[in-house]
């Protein structure tokens, strides 16, 4: 200690007259602030052995305070567990029991559970659910409570899925008219009176609806089937009193009307076509122009021979009469030279009923062969998409397929009238060619019986 109060005389010492220059001090003055400095430090550091001596403390009372709580979970944690074994062995006793009393109407609780599961699902399904849109709910509920081991269902939940079945058997043979709301084609909702055909059809005054079970709702379908027995069947079953009406109804609950619904009508299935589609409408219909105009033609052509066979004056607006007129003017000549003569008249006038004859004929040929190009041609594009999305949609590969086969359908409905045309007016041609033939034949055989 005397060394430390020497260190710090001679340090004093020698930065005295730094101190000088604020004040003087004087040895004994100096002494006395080293001392009070000593006491401070000795004041200060019992304090903080004080403070250390409680902190130390409280971290004692607090260990000894969670080691107590230790020891008192550990114990809860024991008790918890033996409870816990005891409940579970009682519960295994009372579930057995449970087994035991229930019998066979365990069984018949899993039968009712499948039943009520399989019934909400018909009954979403189902136009009644229209009317009835209250038993899915109570369904739904009650498989649950029959799916628990806590619940049972009481006596009048059992008799309600009874009635429920029997209601919804009962509905599907009604014809019911009541009021909805329906949503329409612009979207808007509105209450509509409506007729539901048992739990096929649901329609209204001339519209066919449809009941989505996701949504609940009954919208009106945006595209009616087309023919105006269909609308007119959902009119007279609207506004059918007692009396019994024609309609047809949808057994597969949609099916039928989803198809009618997406079949393309005439002027769809011809845009399904393209160009090809319409160059062979466009070659069928100057074909049949022409068979038509040339047929017209020939019956006129055909009478007048007609009539010329049937008088004796030569008349030269027909074809027979014309060949006829040689005759009259080469009479004096010998009977090769007549021969030729009438064989020159005869082929003038085969051209004239041949005439277009060969258009229709190469239009009957071309019409199909277009068709069948058109359908190659979307077969085409059709396995293109195949190799680009793959197969995984069937509905893609069909639309292709039936796209590409309606050129080939409109070839051929090109090709059979044009053919028939061709045949009928080909037969007139020959008739009257025939004719012309016959007659100049035996002009000439009576000619040579004369000269000889």
């Amino acid at each position: 200690m005397k060394k430390s109060y020497l260190i710090i005389l001679i340090g004093c010492l020698i930065t005295t007259p730094l101190f000088a220059q604020q004040s003087a001090l004087t040895i004994d003055q100096l002494l006395e602030n080293v001392e009070q400095g000593k006491i401070n430090d000795n004041s200060e550091n019992k304090k903080r052995e004080a403070e250390f001596r409680q902190k130390r403390d409280q971290q004692e009372s607090l260990l000894s305070e969670a080691d107590s709580t230790k020891v008192n979970e550990e114990n809860r944690s024991t008790q918890l567990e033996a409870i816990f074994e005891e409940n579970e062995a009682e519960l295994n006793i009372l579930q057995d029991t449970l087994t035991e009393r229930l019998g066979a109407l365990k069984e018949l609780f899993g039968v009712m559970q499948q039943v009520a599961g399989d019934a909400r699902t018909r009954f979403d399904n189902s136009l009644t659910n229209v009317q009835y849109p209250d038993r899915s709910p109570f369904l739904e509920d009650l498989a649950k409570k029959i799916g628990s081991n806590s619940k049972l269902p009481s006596i009048d939940e059992i008799e309600r899925l009874w009635y429920e079945l029997q209601r919804e058997m009962t509905e599907s043979g009604k014809v019911v008219k009541f009021t909805t709301d329906v949503i329409d084609t612009n979207g808007s909702k509105q209450s509509t009176e409506v007729v539901r055909v048992g739990s096929f059809n649901i329609v209204a005054d001339g519209k066919y609806l449809t009941y989505s079970p996701e949504t609940g709702n009954v919208t009106e379908i945006p595209r009616q089937p087309e023919g105006r027995r269909y609308t007119s069947s959902t009119s007279n079953v609207f506004d059918a009193g007692d009396e019994k009406v024609s309609f047809g109804i949808d057994p597969t609950l949609g099916g039928v009307l989803a198809s009618l619904v997406a079949r393309p009508n005439l002027m769809e299935r011809v845009q399904q076509g393209g160009i090809v589609g319409y160059l062979v409408l466009l070659l069928g219909a100057f074909g049949v122009g022409i068979a038509i105009q040339r047929l017209y033609i020939l019956i006129d052509v055909d009478k007048k021979v007609t009539a010329q066979l049937n008088s004796d004056v030569i008349s030269t607006d027909n074809a027979l009469g014309r060949v006829l007129s040689v005759y009259e003017e080469n009479k004096s000549v010998d009977t090769d030279t007549l021969e030729l003569k009438m064989a020159e008249a005869v082929f003038k006038e085969t051209p004239e009923l041949n005439k277009g004859l060969l258009i229709i004929k190469v239009i009957s040929v071309v019409a199909p062969l277009m068709g069948l190009l058109g359908t190659v041609t979307g077969m085409i594009n059709t396995f293109q998409a195949i190799t680009l999305y793959g197969t995984g949609d069937p509905k893609l590969m069909a639309g292709g397929i039936s796209q590409a086969l309606v050129t080939t359908v409109l070839g051929l409905t090109v090709a059979i009238p044009t053919t028939l045309l061709h045949t009928i007016v080909s037969g007139r041609s020959r008739r009257v060619s025939q004719i012309i033939q016959e007659q100049g034949a035996g002009i000439i055989a009576s000619h040579s019986e004369k000269s000889s």
